[in-house]
């Protein structure tokens, strides 16, 4: 895993909504932050909240950071 974030967040679409991947997976669209928590505790990662999104060096976003959710 060298230099590579495990979960990517994409840039918002059209309606808002932000793909997200856990690894190699495409986990679902998200649409707020409690949306990428529920996708990361269903991928197994306990312990998930919104604080920990907000700033867990695992996660990369793409096209603005954990307040950006408009096209």
């Amino acid at each position: 895993m060298t230099g590579v974030q495990p979960i990517t967040v994409y840039p918002p679409a059209a309606d808002g909504g932000r793909r997200v991947r856990v690894n190699d997976q495409f986990v679902g669209m998200a649409y707020g932050l409690l949306d990428i928590v529920e996708f990361l505790r269903l991928a197994g990662l306990e312990d998930v909240e919104d604080d920990w999104v907000r700033q867990s060096a695992l996660i990369e976003w793409r096209g603005g950071g954990p307040d950006s959710w408009e096209p």
